[in-house]
């Protein structure tokens, strides 16, 4: 899928034909064939088991475009994934049939100056499960590179694999901010990512975690998952100073480092105000391409903004957190559904109303 494939071709006799779920166009889903391309030497070919709906594939969905990338031919969607190993290449020695795998979903090029750098999650000429024109992981099996598929600790569940992909934005936040010990995290937004970069956080070692958000029941399970407070915040821009004051009882010290998971004007310009002189500020979300924030006061007080895509090299901690049990990202699972076109079409609507949905996993 990473690496390309075709929406028909031939079946060889006795040979089970991979089926797909397509993204036509608007709100038009359909289990389609798909055609895997050639095993390489250093490839697997993986039969999937657990996939989760991100953020991204609803908006595929819904407007055919995320960000600055635009659907313009049907597409396999999906890419938070696990499975199992069912073939591997002639080269390929560290994995064997059989093995429980997660799978990371972009292939970087490994020759340009970011990759060389190390930070391949930058790279221009990455290919990335469902993002076009790549096909995704919403199937029966995939082909993928073998040094990109993490093998199960026995302990951790396909489902827990799939959540690695979610997991690695909030473990990538936490790297490129410092988190530690000494940390006080506020966190704009109690959806998936804010959830997940809240277990990371702790995971990180930080000793106190404020998270923010309008709507009740996700403040609810972010406490329940460790929030040690939570504030519920308004939509409304005038409503920031109050809310400021409120996250700063909330907290007791400083705010070190703010994570904006949502990525919208509001919540920049809240994370902006309540941190503390010399902290940082991490814009996760990507609710708007552009914002209107006041960066003037926040440089005035040496406020740094850093920025994430993606993640890097971070599948190895997950899996050591998620085996230790530093992180449990089991009760972030709210919705199961099965691999049909009528269930696939449920799970994408249930996952777009929100609600009491954090996470919508296939089980294939």
């Amino acid at each position: 899928m990473g690496k390309g494939g075709m929406s028909h071709g031939e079946i060889k006799d006795g040979e089970e034909e991979n089926m797909a779920a397509w993204l036509l166009g608007v709100n038009n889903l359909k289990i389609q064939p798909f055609t895997l391309p050639p095993l390489g030497p250093h490839d697997v070919r993986v039969r999937m088991k657990a996939v989760g709906i991100c953020g991204s594939d609803v908006h595929y969905l819904k407007t055919l475009r995320c960000a600055d990338f635009i659907v313009k031919e049907p597409m396999v969607i999906g890419h938070e994934c696990a499975g199992i190993i069912e073939e591997v290449g002639s080269g390929v020695t560290t994995l064997v049939p059989g093995d429980r795998v997660a799978l990371e979903p972009g292939i970087s090029c490994w020759r340009c100056d970011l990759c060389k750098e190390g930070r391949y999650n930058l790279c221009p000429e990455m290919k990335f499960f469902a993002t076009p024109p790549i096909h995704g992981s919403l199937a029966n099996q995939v082909v993928h590179p073998a040094d990109l598929c993490f093998k199960l600790p026995d302990n951790v569940s396909l489902e827990e694999g799939a959540m690695c992909e979610p997991l690695s934005v909030g473990v990538h936040a936490c790297r490129r901010a410092n988190i530690g010990p000494e940390t006080n995290v506020l966190i704009m937004a109690a959806g998936p990512i804010g959830l997940v970069t809240m277990l990371a956080a702790r995971a990180f070692g930080a000793p106190r975690i404020v998270i923010v958000d309008v709507d009740d029941h996700r403040l609810s399970v972010a406490k329940d998952l460790g929030a040690d407070d939570t504030v519920k915040v308004s939509t409304n821009v005038q409503d920031i100073n109050e809310e400021v004051t409120q996250i700063h009882k909330a907290m007791i010290g400083g705010v070190d480092v703010s994570f904006d998971c949502a990525g919208f004007n509001k919540t920049m310009s809240t994370a902006l105000s309540a941190t503390r002189a010399g902290g940082k500020v991490c814009l996760v979300g990507m609710g708007h391409s552009e914002m209107t924030v006041p960066l003037t006061p926040a440089a005035a007080r040496e406020v740094d903004v850093i920025g994430i895509f993606r993640y890097k090299n971070t599948w190895p901690l997950c899996l050591e957190f998620l085996r230790s049990g530093k992180i449990d990202v089991k009760p972030l699972i709210t919705h199961r559904f099965g691999f049909t076109q009528r269930e696939v079409e449920e799970a994408f609507e249930t996952s777009a109303r929100g609600g009491t949905a954090i996470k919508v996993m296939f089980n294939l």
